[in-house]
């Protein structure tokens, strides 16, 4: 009796992306490189761009390919990409264990330059049901390469400087508290991106919030408040149920008062739930203490099984109105790659074929 033979596990490289400057010169200095070699790796990862070791031209190819024994620049690879009618990209990354995930990237002729939505974990635990990543459950959080390499990839693949990142694709972010954090500092250091064009986009985790205002960071805290009391936001974010709104509002005043930036409210519009002429009222008045700007969403649609509905445009418009009239800046969030589910809540890991 014959027996098959086993098979060898596949061997995971280690990603460079993802390592501070500090760590390549360890990973150099081990190599038996000179230290010098770790600047020149620094700057070919994160401001060239260079997403093989044959580009590094300034390298020795013998170190050129000792590195490629070893390593790999990123660990994503590119499932499939989708590009709108109107130029948004969307990217369907599988992991090294097979996992799936999403990045987005949009451009605004209104604005300066190119903005990514990056995922923080695969699914999502918090569940949001006009969202369609929490149909997916929460299967695990990103490490800091593939937080990272979402944003190199990307921007190598546009060829052009991507300036603004948004974490607001798959997953809670601060429920992935510690990879986020080291990522954006790699993304700001490293990476160049400025602190101020990074936002953070939350669902209310209070003490994450708290955590995050220590840091006194100069980026941007976008919060999925989406409704102005807790009966209307229990129907469904579960959330709220943990971390009520006025706990909420009261941990969004501690976060303005130590770091002194303004955040941003984000408010998805469901027609007959949550955009009424009262619904706007009580948002003006909740929102009067908080240093902020208001962001208005427009539902998008994440299938027929659900019971949501967008309003309608005569709805949104007076929304906007009433709730403008309480002094806060009012902004209608622009529908970007509706066609393709890469808009705001329709990020579900689904390939074109499988939609």
């Amino acid at each position: 009796m014959s027996c098959s033979p086993s098979l060898a596990p596949i061997e995971v490289l280690d990603s460079l992306a993802g390592k501070t400057l500090g760590e390549l010169q360890a990973l150099v200095a081990d190599m038996g490189e000179p230290v010098f070699r770790a600047q020149q790796l620094h700057h070919w990862i994160y401001v060239k761009n260079a997403r093989t070791f044959d580009e590094m031209t300034n390298l020795a190819k013998s170190f050129r390919e000792k590195l490629a024994q070893h390593f790999t620049i990123g660990h994503l690879e590119l499932a499939e990409k989708q590009i709108s009618s109107d130029g948004t990209r969307k990217y369907l990354f599988r992991l090294s264990d097979g996992q799936l995930i999403e990045s987005v990237l949009m451009h605004f002729k209104d604005r300066d330059g190119y903005s990514i939505c990056i995922s923080s974990q695969v699914g999502c635990a918090v569940d949001c049901s006009f969202c369609a990543t929490g149909k997916l459950g929460f299967k695990r959080n990103l490490t800091v390469p593939e937080i990272v390499d979402q944003y190199l990839y990307v921007q190598a693949d546009l060829g052009k400087e991507v300036r603004n990142i948004v974490f607001m694709g798959q997953g809670e972010p601060l429920l992935n508290y510690d990879n986020l954090l080291a990522a954006i500092r790699l993304l700001n250091q490293s990476a160049e991106v400025g602190m101020r064009h990074i936002t953070i986009s939350t669902s209310g985790i209070i003490p994450r919030i708290s955590q995050l205002a220590q840091e006194k960071l100069q980026l941007v805290l976008a919060v999925s408040l989406h409704a102005p009391d807790n009966d209307t936001r229990n129907q469904f974010m579960p959330i709220n149920k943990k971390w009520p709104v006025e706990q909420l509002i009261q941990s969004l005043q501690d976060y303005i008062r130590l770091c002194g930036r303004r955040i941003t409210i984000e408010y998805i519009l469901l027609a007959g739930i949550n955009d009424s002429r009262e619904h706007a009222h009580r948002l003006g008045q909740l929102t009067q203490s908080l240093k902020c700007n208001i962001n208005l969403i427009p539902y998008n649609p994440i299938g027929q099984d659900y019971d949501f509905k967008r309003p309608s445009l005569e709805t949104i418009e007076a929304f906007k109105s009433r709730l403008s009239r309480y002094g806060k800046k009012v902004t209608l969030r622009m529908e970007r790659g509706t066609d393709i589910d890469a808009a705001c809540g329709q990020l579900a890991n689904q390939a074109s074929l499988n939609r």
